[in-house]
């Protein structure tokens, strides 16, 4: 029902000849805006609709396993030279900016991030590391093809300061988004998509505009706007789904069942057995 009722149409606002928020003069090269801003916004919704887990704030909830973490990051790193790049749908100019630009970003994030943990709590983290590099590669996709390396490096540092400020000051036990899909997705689509705004340049891309750096200060204002209409279309839609699902088969356990492990009370098993 999301991807039908939220993605889809977002996906043909902006990337379908003739869509809206492409006449508007929107840029989103590889879908920060489809992809990340609905997907994060969403998730933001869902989490304050479920609630907190039990004991959320209160009990140690620590990352499950920090080398598969860090294994499942660089399988992401990896894999977004194809989702980037391949945005060029050809293996050109425009891909090889796309990718430089799309590891540049990951890498300023991941070191920014790593940074800021090491700063607040006086230990540089492997988690933080991985949280900034994804972050970095989710900020640089709507301005991957569009923005020189420069902009790029720029781009995954300030996707990395919001994400870190949301997650850290704002989200941390207040909201439990466990896996800070909204402070990672969400804020560096937002960053991104906004960023697109300030970096663009037809040098990169001719295909595209000029952003407020190179003389065109509506690019930021157009940019802006889809990021407004596409994050509340995307909270409405989801809202209005969790209602209906949840007035017709729920969308939460029962406390017991919760306290049992969604591995034992829905499947049947566990991971590790004793």
């Amino acid at each position: 029902l999301w991807s039908l009722l939220v993605y889809s149409p977002v996906a043909h606002w902006v990337w379908a000849v003739g869509g809206w928020i492409r006449v508007l003069g929107a840029l989103d090269f590889a879908g920060g805006t489809v992809v990340h801003i609905t997907s994060g916004v969403s998730a933001l919704v869902c989490a304050l609709y479920l609630g907190r887990r039990l004991g959320y704030g209160q009990e140690p909830m620590q990352p499950h396993n920090v080398t598969m973490t860090v294994v499942g990051t660089a399988l992401l790193w990896f894999g977004w030279f194809g989702f980037n790049a391949g945005s060029a749908l050809g293996a050109n100019g425009l891909a090889g900016a796309a990718f430089v630009n799309t590891h540049i970003a990951a890498a300023m994030a991941s070191l920014v991030w790593m940074t800021l943990t090491w700063i607040r709590h006086r230990q540089p983290s492997v988690i933080g590391a991985a949280a900034g590099a994804v972050i970095g590669l989710v900020g640089i996709t709507p301005a991957a093809g569009f923005v020189t390396p420069s902009g790029a490096l720029v781009i995954g540092a300030l996707a990395s300061i919001a994400g870190y400020f949301v997650v850290e000051m704002f989200m941390h036990g207040r909201i439990d988004d466990a896996l800070d899909v909204f402070g990672v997705h969400g804020v560096g689509g937002i960053v991104g998509a906004l960023a697109t705004g300030i970096f663009a340049s037809k040098a990169v891309n001719p295909a595209g505009f000029d952003g407020l750096l190179y003389g065109n200060p509506a690019q930021l204002g157009i940019q802006a706007l889809a990021v407004g209409v596409v994050a509340v279309y995307a909270a409405a839609v989801t809202w209005i789904l969790l209602k209906v699902i949840d007035v017709t088969i729920g969308v939460r356990v029962s406390e017991d069942e919760e306290q049992r492990g969604l591995d034992l009370s829905q499947h049947g098993e566990s991971a590790y057995q004793s």
